[in-house]
């Protein structure tokens, strides 16, 4: 299966930006580091988690995966990671 690559549009604030201006290039280094390290590395090890969700809620979930011929626990990993880069408003 084919691993998608989504971009979304970010928006930052004035602070955030202000920040970016003083960081050296080892932060950026480091920066894109770990940035390539979430989004485009399958490797590394999965943690096994356990997680009480509405029965219906996941059925729901799992049919609309099926439907776009998708893995479920693949979306869940996805909208997680789309959560922790959005700017929080």
């Amino acid at each position: 299966m084919e691993r998608k690559i989504k971009k979304g549009l970010q928006y930052f604030t004035p602070e955030y930006l202000e920040h970016t201006k003083k960081m050296s290039a080892s932060e950026i280094a480091q920066f894109l580091d770990d940035y390539q390290k979430v989004f485009y590395s399958d490797e590394g090890k999965r943690k096994l988690i356990s997680i009480r969700v509405p029965e219906k809620l996941l059925d729901l979930f799992k049919a609309k995966a099926k439907l776009k011929n998708q893995r479920y626990q693949t979306l869940i990993v996805e909208l997680m990671r789309d959560w922790l880069f959005v700017q929080d408003e």
